[in-house]
């Protein structure tokens, strides 16, 4: 069952490449949650097409996915993107963590943790030119 699971990620996170979110819901349950950590959540698909359709994001430029584990009915992964708000010049670049749990063979929960890493690095330069340790 966790190869299945993993197959069934695999395909989440090429729709999400390819912006594809109706592909994305049909492999999820119809009450599915999907939970940013920091920042909301949202329960159902019609709920999650409403917000997805708000974002001031372009779809991922690129999408890296680094690691895959199963466990029972979870499949976690990670990876890194590059991203760009409709509004921006330039993307940038994230680190995510997704959490996804399964009921039966859809995907009932995800739960991701993104964080802007290119803002992250900026930081640590600018603390670094005024000499501080980081």
């Amino acid at each position: 069952m966790g190869a299945d699971r993993k197959a069934v990620i695999e395909h989440i996170n090429d729709a999400f490449a390819e912006n594809n979110l109706e592909k994305v819901l049909s492999f999820c349950t119809n009450d599915f949650i999907w939970t940013m950590v920091g920042d909301t959540s949202v329960k159902g698909k019609d709920a999650i097409r409403q917000w997805m359709a708000s974002m001031d994001v372009e779809p991922p430029q690129e999408l890296n996915i680094q690691q895959v584990l199963s466990e029972g009915d979870t499949v976690i992964t990670r990876g890194d993107m590059m991203m760009k708000g409709r509004k921006e010049p330039a993307a940038h670049s994230y680190a995510f963590c997704d959490v996804y749990r399964f009921k039966g063979d859809k995907v009932a929960e995800l739960t991701a943790f993104v964080i802007r890493t290119d803002k992250a690095r900026a930081h640590e330069q600018a603390a670094r030119e005024v000499g501080l340790a980081v």
